[in-house]
């Protein structure tokens, strides 16, 4: 018995991505849908009559709003006349019809709830979606102090209702693809039709319809399959929960990947300064946004190789610390058993774990474990002799400086990258730092997003372009969009100010 019921069951499943007509009986409806949807025990069904003829509207009772589908579907139903056709009792533009049993099968597990005529030509959808709403709040890794504190949340219509009301533009267009054999999982594409370049468009849809897995469900999986280097400890894709980011990345010719489920937001192609760019640059006046952006460059190479920095002056260099500084540091290295490499590493990794408990646990006690852990064990550590008081400072402001990086994925590469980096200069002193450096630069040089370097402005070498790369000149003057992506419409303003001309 068990072998026919698995012999219906694949022939269903075989059957599902095929066009298949629906069936003359409500009863050979149901059954196919049961078995495309392994007899899910969230399968319900409600009998209606209809001018006297059988009807049943199925739904999955984990999927569908309740109130929804007896206010738009129940009720009207229960309240027509004679002469009334179903066209004419639904009122709600989600309504649609089709003859095709599949379709049935995939609205069922979108939120729908599916109508079936005994007999009928076709069946009826309804837009009957359970949803969980969180309002767009300002994310809590992106605050600014002033403009937008808006935010993205995990359903993609509303992220995408976020972008259409911000750029209220017919250019601005959506393409949707599914991923994911199995999950099924909405994604859509988002671009300004005559300002992006054509070809960085074609070549990502390419690489998205390319896809080939049973399961998508965040924006990490689609990044390691369509960014250019993935071996690369650069972040080649840019995510954000901000729409306003995300509308000024589509005004420059940039796409936008959208993906259900989740409020992260994939831009490209990008270059390395975009990572160190936030709205309150903008928000602000030029000279404090160009200060801030300064800051957060130099803390990126800082933190990269300041722990470094310091192994190499203490294992080989000695002799470039001043006169009035040398007796201090001597003072605080000269009992601790380890020799400055291991002094780092201790501390490195303790920095790291006492991260990774902040974050995992909840906020309250993360925020509690992060200070007060990171108080008593650099305490414990310097009392007990295992690191120096220099050492701890040296780590402490390491960590410092990669807490200002914007990007989250960009901090990590610090911290990826500061490992071998206290390892060269551990062996061969300044000599390592620098050759570490060199590889870091030219594979920065050679590294690539969608086709666009990754070091542009400064690789190659476009002028005009570095008014907004490490700082930012006045808005005014910002008369074109980036050259490195090649965007349809360069010119983004007119001359302005022309006005404090006319007055002098």
């Amino acid at each position: 018995m068990s072998f026919f019921k698995n012999k219906s069951v694949s022939t269903v499943k075989n059957n599902f991505k095929k066009d298949i007509l629906i069936f003359p009986t409500i009863e050979e409806n149901l059954h196919y849908i049961s078995k495309a949807l392994y007899d899910t025990n969230d399968i319900k069904t409600r009998k209606i009559n209809f001018h006297g003829i059988p009807g049943m509207i199925v739904y999955l009772e984990t999927m569908v709003n309740s109130e929804e589908l007896q206010r738009s579907v129940l009720m009207p139903l229960s309240q027509v006349n004679t002469i009334q056709t179903i066209d004419e009792i639904i009122t709600s533009p989600d309504f649609t019809k089709t003859n095709q049993i599949n379709i049935a099968v995939t609205s069922l597990l979108s939120g729908n709830s599916v109508l079936f005529l005994q007999n009928g030509p076709e069946f009826y959808i309804f837009k009957t979606l359970q949803t969980h709403l969180r309002s767009p709040e300002e994310p809590d890794n992106e605050k600014v102090v002033r403009g937008s504190h808006e935010g993205f949340v995990g359903i993609l219509n509303i992220n995408l209702n976020l972008i259409r009301s911000r750029i209220q533009n017919r250019q601005l267009k959506i393409e949707y693809y599914e991923l994911g054999w199995e999950s099924n999982t909405r994604v859509a594409i988002v671009y300004m039709e005559e300002i992006a370049n054509r070809e960085i468009v074609k070549e990502i849809k390419k690489r998205v319809t390319s896809i080939s897995s049973d399961m998508i469900f965040s924006p990490g999986y689609i990044e390691e399959f369509i960014e250019d280097k993935p071996f690369s400890p650069f972040q080649q894709i840019l995510y954000t929960e901000r729409p306003d980011r995300v509308e000024a990345h589509l005004m420059e010719g940039r796409v936008a990947i959208f993906s259900e489920g989740t409020s992260d937001v994939s831009i490209m192609p990008v270059t390395f300064f975009a990572f160190f760019q936030t709205p309150d640059d903008f928000n602000i006046r030029f000279f404090s946004g160009s200060l801030f952006r300064l800051l957060r460059i130099f803390s990126f190479w800082g933190a990269l190789t300041l722990p470094s920095i310091y192994i190499a002056i203490v294992s080989f260099h000695f002799e470039i610390i001043p006169n009035d500084v040398i007796t201090v540091v001597k003072g605080s290295i000269e009992n601790i058993p380890f020799p400055p490499f291991i002094e780092a590493l201790i501390m490195a990794f303790t920095i790291e774990l006492i991260r990774e408990a902040g974050i995992r646990l909840p906020t309250p006690i993360g925020q509690t474990i992060g200070i007060v852990g990171g108080l008593i064990i650099g305490e414990a550590v310097v009392n007990a002799g295992l690191v120096s008081n220099t050492m701890v400072i040296v780590i402490a402001l390491t960590a410092i400086m990669s807490f200002t990086i914007p990007s989250y994925e960009m901090s990590n590469t610090v911290r990826i990258l500061t490992f071998p980096l206290m390892l060269a200069s551990a062996t061969l002193g300044f000599v390592g730092i620098v050759f570490c450096l060199m590889i870091i630069l030219i594979h920065l040089c050679k590294l690539e997003s969608l086709g666009t370097p990754y070091l542009a402005p400064f690789a190659p070498l476009k002028i005009p372009n570095l008014k907004d790369s490490i700082v930012r000149f006045p808005i005014w003057m910002l008369n074109k969009r980036p050259g490195n992506i090649n965007p349809q419409k360069i010119k983004k303003q007119n001359p302005s100010r022309e006005w404090d001309k006319d007055e002098k």
